[in-house]
């Protein structure tokens, strides 16, 4: 009886033994499953670093190219505006001699004549005058420097 048990005991031990060199087997696929998932998994995670540093330097040079755009419109802006103040000035200047000039013209003109047509032949024209005076402004803007854009 001894034998007969020893026998099954013995069986069991290798039924068990069996079993356990199946699960190892199952276990060993499934972790070269794992290592090569691993595999994947950190190539994909070196390509997201690459991906992220060319995008980090690209952020670097569109931040530059952005603050010398900034600058550049800044300077093109300011010097708009000193260029439009200048103008500005100019017309107004224009502006008083063109008034001097017709009240020079006035004044000039004998005191009958005030009523005369414009271009009658007894006084100073006062519309000649006034076109001869925006052609000296018009000539004097092309003769000034930075004006003739």
């Amino acid at each position: 009886m001894s034998n007969g048990i020893a026998l099954v005991i013995e069986s069991m031990v290798a039924i068990l033994l069996l079993l356990t060199i199946g699960y190892c087997i199952v276990l060993n696929s499934r972790l070269k499953m794992l290592k090569a998932d691993e595999q994947a998994l950190k190539a994909t995670i070196s390509e997201l670093i690459t991906a992220t540093e060319i995008a980090e330097r690209a952020i670097a040079g569109l931040k530059l190219t952005v603050r010398d755009c900034d600058l550049s419109l800044g300077e093109r802006l300011r010097s708009a505006e000193e260029l439009s103040a200048e103008i500005g000035g100019q017309l107004d200047d224009g502006k008083a001699v063109l008034e001097r000039l017709t009240r020079i013209a006035l004044a000039a003109r004998p005191a009958g004549a005030a009523l005369a047509p414009v271009g009658n032949a007894t006084g100073p024209d006062v519309q000649a005058i006034a076109e001869a005076a925006q052609a000296f402004a018009a000539r004097s803007r092309l003769r000034t420097p930075g004006l003739a854009a």
